[in-house]
């Protein structure tokens, strides 16, 4: 268990240097480069689902032999999976505000709360690539969540119709929102075979909270126009 959580610390660092390379790639307009780097990041994502296979081995009379080590020792506690969230746009101020004032993770955190994330660089790739992006939505407060699009979507149905290679990019994004969504419910029926409804060790609701974090896509523009393809 410990283990298994230590080295999603390590995936978690390697996911956010992927992330921010990638928004980097997005507003350099490099293409080839966005889709490796994309490819890299859904491959890490597959490894850590496959690593809730582990985590499932262990039975609730064995959880519950080590529980009481745990204190309230949780995965709210995990900085970097918060700004992993912040750079895909899942922003929320009481997600920092756990941390001490002026700690290290809590100002790393803050951060990210208040930069750019992984969509607003794809708006700039497309702006970038000609599609008239409003500029509302370039200049944004990137402290806010971002809200769906109707004229983004009119966009996207365009490049999926018209531009391949901006297409595939857009696909990779519905590939990687996708594959967090599957690690997250992966990790919610871990935990209620693990300990049912007893509340989390973080004071969480524990599985009935982790379900309020199902089916919330991070890019909702890409999940809308399925229909109008």
């Amino acid at each position: 268990f410990v283990i298994i959580h230590q080295v999603y610390e390590l995936w978690f660092k390697e996911v956010l240097h992927e992330l921010d390379y990638l928004q980097e790639l997005l507003r350099a307009n490099d293409t080839p480069l966005a889709a490796a780097t994309l490819k890299r990041i859904l491959t890490i994502l597959k490894t850590l689902v496959a690593q809730i296979d582990v985590l499932e081995t262990i039975t609730p009379l064995n959880f519950l032999a080590f529980r009481a080590r745990l204190e309230s020792g949780s995965g709210f506690q995990s900085h970097q999976f918060r700004e992993i969230e912040f750079i895909l746009g899942k922003k929320g101020r009481p997600s920092f505000e756990r941390y001490p004032e002026g700690s290290e993770n809590r100002k790393r955190v803050e951060r990210r709360f208040n930069q750019p994330t992984v969509w607003d660089a794809f708006l700039q790739y497309l702006a970038t690539n000609k599609y008239p992006v409003p500029k509302a939505l370039l200049q944004r407060d990137f402290s806010q969540l971002y809200e769906p699009s109707s004229e983004v979507q009119r966009i996207l149905v365009e490049v999926y119709k018209k531009n391949p290679t901006v297409a595939q990019i857009a696909e990779r994004l519905v590939d990687l929102d996708e594959g967090f969504m599957e690690w997250r419910y992966r990790h919610v029926k871990m935990v209620q075979r693990t300990i049912g409804t007893k509340p989390g060790t973080g004071g969480s609701s524990g599985a009935e909270y982790l379900m309020t974090t199902l089916n919330q896509p991070a890019f909702p523009d890409l999940w809308a126009i399925r229909a109008e393809l």
